[in-house]
């Protein structure tokens, strides 16, 4: 079996997860990548045959969407992607939320999957946020056509929606807490984010930002430049856990059952609507950072504790079920 799997790389939940998928596909098959998307921040160490700028999306550094910028990226070029992407060459296209792999299917009349975890809001059962975002509600719905739809989701909202795919380091992990909070808000810039942590001056905070090469301390914060390994072993030590409102972060601190508190980035639809659902569970969610943060965080620190998130299915299950959907 010939395999295209392609990867929305704007996220780096999203070649994470990939990541985590590769070895499993490759029993039935061999296994190409289309990588789109032009703003993810890890190392993609995998056979990506393709490539294109897709469509990516880029922040303020207060924490809100650049819509001027994510305008400027787009092109023509898009079309032209899609209508050079052989996915009449394969026998099974996977599509983690890419829309350059979406058109190319649409335009060759080709069958695909969409996989992951915006796949699992073609539910009415999942959750979403409550406020009035027409365009992030027409992107969730829209964003990609696919003959067959497998979700991912804290919860089993409905049928074909499964539990994350959580890193095999993660599940190996011995979970301890050595009293730092982890930090992964990449919609902050550290000039905007320091002074709110550095008040916090009882905790100590390691901050994984794309701004910095190397380690750099200031008082109670210690600076990482983005990676896979670092912030994952940060996560295994924490205290706590920090994060924006992405998929993978949030299930990897509740697995680690470790004390979660998200802030989505500002008007950002699905981020919001990953809060909603969090909160559902009980977990602390912010809409932003500001001058009330200090009241906030403290109520965090006193009075939440950790969420755990219990896994129904192995990354060899959900394979598994990709595979069969495939053959329906």
């Amino acid at each position: 079996m010939k395999i295209l799997y392609a990867v929305q790389a704007t996220g780096n939940g999203h070649i994470s997860r990939a990541k985590q998928l590769y070895p499993y596909l490759k029993e039935y098959g061999t296994v190409d990548f289309f990588m789109s998307g032009s703003n993810a921040q890890l190392n993609v160490n995998l056979p990506v045959k393709f490539k294109s700028k897709g469509v990516s999306l880029f922040y303020k550094p207060s924490g809100g969407l650049d819509y001027l910028k994510i305008l400027n990226s787009l092109s023509l070029k898009i079309y032209q992607d899609a209508k050079s992407l052989p996915v009449e060459s394969y026998d099974l296209v996977i599509n983690d939320f890419d829309f350059v792999t979406s058109l190319a299917c649409d335009i060759k009349k080709k069958t695909s999957i969409h996989f992951g975890h915006q796949a699992s809001f073609q539910s009415k059962h999942t959750p979403r946020s409550n406020a009035f975002n027409p365009i992030g509600n027409l992107i969730l719905d829209k964003f990609v056509n696919a003959t067959h739809h497998i979700g991912l989701h804290f919860l089993n909202y409905d049928k074909d929606i499964y539990n994350p795919i959580i890193k095999e380091d993660v599940i190996e992990a011995t979970p301890i807490n050595d009293g730092h909070i982890a930090v992964y808000l990449p919609q902050y810039s550290i000039s905007f984010l320091e002074p709110y942590l550095l008040a916090q001056n009882k905790f100590h905070f390691e901050v994984f930002t794309h701004e910095v090469k190397q380690i750099t301390c200031k008082k109670n914060i210690c600076y990482f430049p983005i990676s896979h390994t670092g912030f994952t072993n940060s996560m295994i030590r924490s205290w706590g856990v920090i994060t924006a409102g992405g998929f993978e972060t949030p299930a990897e601190a509740m697995f680690l059952n470790k004390r979660l508190l998200c802030i989505p980035i500002i008007g950002h639809f699905e981020q919001e609507s990953n809060a909603a659902a969090l909160a559902n569970l009980g977990v602390l969610c912010l809409k932003k950072i500001d001058q009330n943060f200090g009241e906030h965080f403290n109520h965090w620190t006193n009075n939440y504790k950790a969420v755990k998130l219990e896994l129904t299915h192995s990354t060899k299950d959900i394979v598994d079920k990709v595979i069969l959907k495939s053959q329906l």
